[in-house]
């Protein structure tokens, strides 16, 4: 039987170190890659367009650019803290580890689909023994996010339909609510008689891995995670007074709020996700008259300032990483 490991192990010593950078710098040319299609090929915004739509509307004041910078740094050092936070019980990392693993994750999940390469990117981090725990903790404070984001989705989006009178067929909505209950309870069944996983982990693991998992820790990453929604809803708020739109703060909550919890229930490549979330937007926005530039060029920033620019530090860390050394 063909055996890679032991081809890879037979390798001197610098043809593995040349294979090894190559890898790296690999990850780090296709994020660049994959951002720089997003932005010149987005079939929902022409770039030249996108440029003077801003421009014309003076939105990357020195004053605007400072406040949105700053958003975007506080957004991600509550990231930070909460992945300090969810690790320590297991491992005591410094801010400056916490930094590095959580960007240099973001770089190479960049064009992986559902972020799903940022299990991988954090777990390298640590040593062999630590990685199966590092990968449920990455699954968990992921779903702590989900969490926040589909409560105050759920809200919003009641809010929204009450208020704008979205057009719902309430006795189909109650189909859809009594097959889905029906779905979610077999799979429950299923899940106890059976090796039901999520994100390659059994069912029965990571039940039993929250329910030890410290609940001061979790309540605190709970915490963490609600003020980064509100951190990063306000950015996008903020962008609409920026673009000189009329509407209230709890308005643009409802809006933005089923806009986050719609987007999150689809699947999509991370890089293609401003797309999917421009197309919630436009939708919902247009409902109550927004232009459709100025949404999409709103969506374009927030994933500009959240994600890339962050992305584009993390690349350092993901050129400079290397394995712990007891790995080898």
């Amino acid at each position: 039987m063909f055996n890679y490991r032991y081809i890879i192990y037979m390798l001197p010593y610098k043809t593995k170190q040349f294979f090894f950078e190559l890898i790296k710098l690999s990850i780090v040319i296709g994020a660049f890659y994959f951002i720089y299609q997003k932005l010149i090929n987005n079939p929902e915004l022409n770039f030249n367009d996108f440029i003077g739509f801003l421009s014309k509307k003076d939105v990357f004041s020195l004053k605007n650019t400072l406040l949105l910078l700053f958003l975007t740094s506080f957004n991600w050092f509550l990231e930070i803290i909460k992945w300090q936070t969810l690790v320590a019980p297991i491992k005591k990392i410094s801010f400056k580890n916490a930094f590095e693993q959580s960007l240099g994750a973001l770089t190479a999940s960049l064009f992986t689909p559902n972020r799903i390469g940022e299990y991988g990117a954090k777990a390298i981090y640590y040593t062999s023994n630590y990685r199966k725990r590092i990968l449920l903790i990455n699954l968990l404070g992921n779903i702590l996010q989900m969490l926040t984001t589909t409560v105050f989705g759920a809200i919003g989006f009641c809010l929204f339909a009450a208020k704008y009178q979205i057009n719902i067929d309430y006795y189909k909505f109650g189909q859809f609510l009594l097959i889905g209950f029906f779905i979610v309870a077999l799979i429950a069944f299923a899940a106890l008689k059976t090796t039901f996983t999520i994100k390659g982990f059994p069912l029965g693991k990571i039940k039993h891995f929250v329910l030890e998992f410290p609940k001061k820790t979790m309540v605190f990453a709970l915490f963490l995670s609600m003020l980064r929604y509100l951190v990063f809803s306000f950015q996008f708020y903020l962008l609409l007074q920026f673009f000189e739109t009329d509407i209230s703060y709890f308005d643009a909550m409802t809006v933005i709020a089923s806009m986050y919890l719609l987007a999150s229930i689809l699947p999509s490549i991370f890089i293609l996700d401003v797309i999917v979330k421009g197309s919630i937007a436009i939708y919902l926005f247009g409902l109550i008259g927004f232009n459709e530039m100025t949404i999409l060029s709103i969506i374009t920033i927030m994933w500009l300032f959240n994600f890339v620019l962050p992305s584009i530090i993390g690349s350092y860390y993901v050129i400079n990483f290397n394995f712990p050394k007891d790995t080898h």
